[in-house]
């Protein structure tokens, strides 16, 4: 299942987030596939897209990072798989 991720970084901790970030590159855990990552150009926050079965996998990729960036996370669908959903509607 494909989630977007969108997050934003708190002006008290971005500091923290961006030395984080830099050790670490904020990889995803096993079960959980980072498609693409982008950043807002004003480092105000970003987008995920990422594939897992596991919600757990995801929920802990995201919860190390809950101190210093707040989530919003969504199941999207493709143009192909979306396209099914309506056909019968």
């Amino acid at each position: 299942m494909l989630f977007s991720i969108t997050y934003k970084t708190f002006p008290s901790t971005r500091d923290v987030g961006l030395e984080r970030f830099k050790k670490t590159g904020g990889p995803p855990p096993a079960g959980v596939t980072n498609l693409g990552r982008w950043h807002y150009a004003d480092g105000s926050g970003g987008v995920v897209i990422c594939e897992t079965e596991d919600a757990s996998a995801l929920a802990a990729w995201t919860h190390q990072w809950t101190d210093v960036l707040s989530f919003d996370m969504h199941p999207v669908l493709t143009d192909e798989q979306f396209a099914k959903v309506i056909a019968s509607v």
